[in-house]
């Protein structure tokens, strides 16, 4: 894959990114770094998709400044609001300068990722907890109501807050407060190896452990100039794959529910821990997690695994045919499926949407296309993409993707090379950067990373595709109705946990 480096002065780095948006690139991900300890001060990097690969830019935030970028990718908005709250860099002429992840977890005049910040944390508020007071923005006119939903929510899934504005049943605005349970990951990293430090990785988002285990290896092995042997890379693919199955089945199974067919849910269901069984006995896990490190990967795949996930494509191949059917016919699926939370192309574009949700409005961007890592490359991914944009886009990408990953296997299975599995890793340099990106079933996950003495992690940053995309889940919601978000919302199935770090 192919990553471009460049540092620049403040002005030029806002021109950059004019002449990317300019040609039709986006943003994946803005992050800061305190490097004032080696005497670089604090550094923004944003990471910018161009015809030809990916670059990445640094500018010096000058008194703890840099140039705004959010009137050019929207998306920059709560990536720059965070970069504040932990490290206190702003973007200079920002319109929306309100907190993002801090809540009252820390004070306002302390960022944990400083240098300086202790890593204990701090001591505990002696007056008991601060308001919080996060001023929502307020529509206000004849017979609006609102509507407050979560944060805590029942099931089980993080907490995220759901302000709704709405007359009658139809809504007319929809804001999300998200980061009620900052993990610390990001300060976390700082105390491990680079070893170490991929168990965590796949661990920031549990139902992309895969996707996020790789995207942090890749980005060590760029930093160690090393490349994993053949085998252990289409390993990772296969593993890759088999994520995007599993969680496509969930995902059908609970739209069906939520669109009134628990049929759909108890047989999707069923398929699911089948394959969440065999990815246990085969690779030593339900979720698949701890299966990749830095240098190739832990486990193989001897050859009663393999005889056994042959048989298995075939079986969930013929399962998944005859469920969508079932789905294609059902007249009152169709019904809350069709026209239910529309993304338009256009807006999809401008706004930034990626992943699964951008190719269910024709954005048509998938790094296994795109810039295919080994072993992609020689199998021509079928990207799916749909126009309407809607929740039964959505479900139909969903039903291809499962389509195409299942004959992706099959063709791994059978070009699997034999070899070792893991590359002893050499000594990285000090201030050695590296960059991960990998296509996850959501959508393309980034790690960035920089290496401090002793083969120890300094400054690790992971980007979830649900910093762009729940933006869009706001837009996506106007002018339906209320009893339509949870249909809507699972439609993209969005990450909690990937945006609080």
């Amino acid at each position: 894959m192919p990553v471009w480096y460049a540092r620049t002065d403040a002005p030029r780095w806002r021109r950059a990114c004019e002449q990317v948006r300019e040609k039709g690139g986006r943003l994946v991900a803005l992050w800061a770094a305190d490097k004032r300890d080696i005497g670089h001060g604090f550094v923004v990097y944003a990471a910018l998709t161009v015809r030809s690969g990916l670059i990445v830019i640094a500018v010096l935030a000058t008194d703890e400044r840099y140039p705004d970028i959010s009137d050019l990718f929207p998306a920059a908005n709560r990536m720059q609001r965070a970069a504040y709250d932990l490290l206190g860099v702003r973007a200079d002429g920002a319109e929306d300068t309100r907190k993002w992840l801090r809540h009252v977890a820390w004070p306002e005049d302390a960022f944990p990722l400083r240098k300086d910040f202790p890593s204990e944390g701090l001591p505990q508020q002696e007056n008991g907890a601060l308001p919080d007071n996060y001023p929502f923005v307020k529509v206000e006119g004849e017979g609006v109501h609102e509507i407050p939903v979560g944060p805590v929510h029942a099931g089980t899934i993080e907490p995220g807050h759901f302000r709704f504005s709405i007359v009658g049943e139809g809504i007319l605005r929809l804001e999300e407060r998200l980061g009620y349970k900052h993990k610390g990951i990001e300060k976390g990293f700082e105390s491990m190896t680079l070893m170490e430090g991929a168990r965590l990785a796949g661990r920031i988002s549990g139902d992309s452990t895969v996707a996020y285990g790789w995207a942090y290896a890749m980005a060590v092995e760029c930093a160690a100039a090393v490349t994993p042997p053949a085998r252990a890379l289409c390993l990772r693919a296969l593993l890759l794959e088999r994520e995007r199955i599993g969680q496509h089945l969930w995902d059908l199974g609970f739209l069906g529910n939520d669109a009134g067919l628990a049929f759909g849910l108890a047989q999707f269901s069923r398929l699911r821990e089948e394959w969440l069984r065999v990815s246990h006995a085969t690779f030593g896990h339900r979720y698949l997690m701890d299966t990749i490190v830095p240098g190739g990967v832990a486990c193989d795949l001897d050859r009663d695994g393999h005889d056994r996930i042959a048989l298995e494509i075939e079986s969930v191949a013929e399962a998944v045919a005859v469920l969508r059917n079932i789905y294609d016919e059902h007249a009152g699926l169709q019904d809350r499926f069709i026209g239910c939370g529309r993304v338009r192309p256009e807006l999809a574009e401008r706004m930034g949407l990626t992943g699964l949700a951008g190719r269910a409005s024709a954005v048509a961007w998938d790094l296994r296309v795109q810039f295919p890592p080994v072993p992609y490359e020689q199998f021509e991914v079928r990207m799916a993409t749909h126009r309407n944009g809607d929740v039964a886009a959505r479900v139909m990408v969903r039903f291809d993707e499962i389509a195409e990953s299942l004959r992706l296997i099959g063709l791994m299975l059978a070009h699997l090379p034999a070899g070792e599995v893991f590359a002893p890793l050499p000594s990285v340099p000090e201030s050695a950067i590296g960059i991960g990106w990998v296509e996850g079933w959501r959508g393309e996950v980034l790690i960035g990373l920089e290496v401090a003495a002793g083969q120890r992690l300094r400054r690790v940053h992971a980007h979830d595709p649900s910093w762009q995309n729940w933006l869009l889940l706001e837009r996506a919601v106007l002018g339906n109705i209320v009893g339509d978000f949870p249909l809507i919302n699972k439609s993209f199935n969005l990450s909690y946990s990937g945006q609080d770090l």
